[in-house]
């Protein structure tokens, strides 16, 4: 298994710093589901523990690094939520390992920097229910920032927006994080009936 390009975490008290995860989830639609959500990537469980307190339904938060399912599953377990399972998978090479039309919300945060990241948009899609949506975010390109990849590989909302409907997303809405001041988000979705 390996990382996508540029994709190590800082110490966790620095990250921390750079985010509302309770604002963040809110704006772009995930708190108050009641189906499953499906989290690319769940790093220290930044976005994992606040969004399994604001939906009613199971948070399976992915992961290929070892430790950070490590923290997310003990963050979770300490804080008695028995709604998020972690699971450690490359799901860039072998996909998330659940049933198409699993979820109602796949949460794709700062990780679309990745080499192949229509493939990943592809599984979105397919793990997604109709009608479920898909929440993006990453880091601003319009102003310098503390962390996030570097410029040249760094994706723009409507580059990810094309991407997205290249992998049979409908787009939502771009959405102003001023919650998350050097992080843009958008919305999209799965199209309720197919084409």
């Amino acid at each position: 298994m390996s990382k996508g390009r540029e994709s190590g975490m800082p110490d966790e008290s620095y990250w921390d710093t750079f985010f509302n995860p309770e604002c963040i989830v809110a704006k772009l639609d995930c708190a108050g589901l009641r189906g499953n959500v499906l989290e690319f990537g769940c790093g220290y469980g930044t976005f994992t523990i606040p969004t399994a307190k604001l939906v009613h339904g199971n948070v399976v938060a992915l992961d290929i690094d070892p430790d950070m399912v490590s923290i997310t599953a003990r963050k979770a377990e300490e804080a008695g939520l028995p709604n998020v399972t972690t699971k450690l998978r490359d799901f860039v090479a072998d996909g998330c390992g659940v049933p198409e039309g699993y979820a109602e919300y796949a949460m794709l945060f700062n990780i679309l920097h990745i080499e192949n990241p229509v493939g990943l948009l592809k599984e979105a899609y397919r793990v997604l229910a109709p009608g479920g949506k898909a929440g993006i975010i990453h880091w601003r390109s319009d102003i310098k920032t503390p962390r996030g990849p570097s410029p040249d590989i760094r994706p723009s909302a409507e580059q990810c927006r094309v991407w997205g409907e290249q992998a049979g997303l409908n787009f939502d809405r771009y959405e102003s994080l001023c919650c998350c001041s050097w992080h843009w988000g958008l919305v999209m979705s799965r199209p309720t009936v197919r084409i």
